[in-house]
């Protein structure tokens, strides 16, 4: 018989209790969600695998799935991004199967990939887009009794409108990350602040005062540069989107081409979604004492390969989630998290603040998928604007802040086209 959960040590899980609770009392929206969801079990009886980052934020989206009648089994999206504890508190506390052991190996790491599809769902939760990538692969056979999945990152909706444009995408997907409740807060404000957090912990840098490369200037982007220009650094942005890199200029940073700012840069991070954005030419021309990192979802963006081969010398762990790579001549490069996503592989990811309206729009998302199955088809569909704006309203609401209404003059001129000069 298979095992029904996969952690590291049940003795961590009053410590993640603990956890999760901290993260709850700043997820307003979500805990409105699931109090409804208690009462309504808009979810009961669905099979349900979710495939995230196991935070205590994630484990407050899944008790509200489960809240509403949700059949829930998680499992981890990176093998570094896991919190033990939260993942022994859910099994323990909330009866939850989770499969998820910070530092899994990779062959680990696909066997909870394949035990979270053992569940047979008919609705799933992705990050980084694994499971469903599996669910037309190996489990196939699971794909016509599904009812939507939710894809919450800019990596795996990538994935998925290729498959769509090819004509292979096999059910319906619903674009979290596209969701502006999602990526216009949660990729610039959550990313911003925690792959910069996860750069101090792990490296004790200073910011103020260095050259900061940013490959990327999509929103995790310039959250980014935000932060680190806030902190006083010298920020310089990579882009191959020449909007992008009119954008990135006019808001004030230098614009230039990695293979310039390689040359220059003090700490560089990638943040673009694509393959080798790092690659062997940038790495020779750094500059000893060079720091580099990873803020995309796969440990691509920057060629580890290479960096690997240019080195004469590794050594492990020189601080907590820092390796040091000699190259000829003496030159070090300090790599963060293994050039896994930092900020979950050296720090905690986002604040609960910022993914208290992801994870709500992902429940709602959900909640919207199980009433709509019968019109919903292979696609990748938006999430729907009605639920995007009671996300953000009772955000504000949970802010204090109160906003304007249009009155009914007003929505008449709106609507008309007969007013002219």
């Amino acid at each position: 018989m298979a095992k029904k959960y996969d952690v590291k040590d049940f003795r961590l899980a009053q410590n993640g209790r603990k956890r999760i609770l901290w993260a709850g009392q700043d997820m307003p929206v979500l805990q409105r969600v699931r109090e409804r969801f208690r009462r309504e079990k808009p979810l009961r009886g669905m099979r349900f695998s979710a495939c995230l980052h196991v935070t205590a934020e994630t484990a407050n989206l899944v008790q509200t799935l489960k809240a509403g009648g949700a059949n829930v089994v998680l499992c981890a999206s990176n093998p570094l991004s896991t919190q033990d504890d939260v993942a022994a508190s859910l099994v323990q506390h909330d009866k939850i199967p989770v499969y998820a052991i910070k530092g899994e190996d990779n062959k680990t790491y696909y066997r909870h990939l394949r035990a979270a599809l053992d569940h047979e769902p008919v609705l799933t939760m992705d990050d980084g887009a694994d499971l469903v990538s599996l669910l037309h692969t190996d489990y196939s056979n699971l794909a016509s009794n599904l009812i939507a999945s939710m894809e919450e990152t800019t990596t795996g909706v990538i994935r998925l409108r290729a498959l769509e444009k090819d004509g292979a995408l096999r059910i319906p997907v619903i674009a979290v990350n596209d969701a502006a409740t999602k990526h216009l807060f949660d990729n610039r404000y959550g990313t911003g602040q925690s792959t910069i957090d996860g750069v101090i912990r792990a490296t004790d840098m200073l910011i103020a005062g260095k050259r900061v490369v940013i490959a990327g200037y999509g929103w995790c982007g310039k959250g980014v540069g935000a932060r680190a220009r806030g902190m006083g650094a010298k920020v310089i942005v990579t882009e191959v989107d020449a909007v992008r890199a009119l954008e990135a200029a006019m808001d004030g940073f230098e614009v230039m081409t990695m293979k310039e700012a390689a040359r220059v840069g003090d700490l560089f991070i990638t943040l673009t979604g694509d393959m080798h954005v790092i690659a062997e030419e940038h790495l020779k021309a750094m500059k000893n004492g060079a720091v580099i990192c990873n803020s995309g979802h796969f440990d691509i963006e920057i060629d580890l390969k290479a960096l690997k081969k240019l080195s004469t010398k590794v050594e492990k762990s020189v601080r907590n989630f820092v390796d040091a790579y000699t190259l000829p001549g003496g030159k070090k490069i300090y790599l963060i998290g293994e050039g896994r996503l930092v900020n979950l592989a050296a720090a905690e990811g986002h604040p609960a603040s910022v993914m208290d309206m992801s994870f709500a729009t992902q429940a709602l998302a959900s909640e919207w998928a199980v009433k709509s199955r019968n019109e919903l088809t292979p696609k990748v569909y938006e999430v729907p604007i009605a639920v995007e704006n009671w996300v953000a309203k009772l955000k504000l609401a949970s802010m204090g802040i109160r906003i304007d209404t249009l009155t009914q003059e007003q929505e008449k001129y709106l609507s008309s086209w007969a007013h002219g000069t």
